[in-house]
């Protein structure tokens, strides 16, 4: 399953890109990444039988383990591409939030975009170990 992160705002070549670089580079899983103007720009065209998630503060909050389990049912059931959509300053319009699978939250603060997106790098590289019985991710262990 590609994993395709659609972010409006350049991250450009600060700590945060190395951030987001250092852990998407472990991701084993395919993977894009589409940066949009603050305002404008061509939205990505998605895949047949493709799951989109925004990402808002609004949104659900998922623990490690049920997000990597979520991905997983996705993958299994023959999901060819997962988009994470980052919006712009001011969210998402209702029409996005209708036509999304899912609205999920990295808790309830608000994050800056460039830290949003280098958490959710790390999120997709915890999920996909958890899956695939790497070590990294140490919940439930004593």
């Amino acid at each position: 399953m590609l994993l395709h992160i659609i972010a409006r705002g350049r991250i450009g070549r600060g700590p945060e890109a190395e951030l987001v670089a250092r852990y998407m580079k472990r991701v084993s899983w395919a993977q894009k990444m589409s940066e949009l103007p603050d305002t404008g720009g061509r939205v990505p065209v998605p895949q047949d039988n493709s799951r989109t998630v925004l990402l808002d503060e609004g949104g659900e909050q998922l623990s490690s383990l049920e997000f990597a389990k979520l991905l997983e049912t996705w993958r299994d059931g023959g999901v060819r591409e997962t988009r994470f959509c980052l919006g712009a300053a001011d969210g998402f319009t209702p029409e996005e939030r209708a036509g999304a699978d899912m609205v999920i939250a990295f808790g309830r603060a608000t994050w800056p975009h460039l830290m949003a997106r280098a958490m959710l790098a790390e999120q997709l590289w915890r999920a996909t170990s958890i899956l695939a019985g790497h070590p990294y991710h140490r919940e439930g262990r004593q």
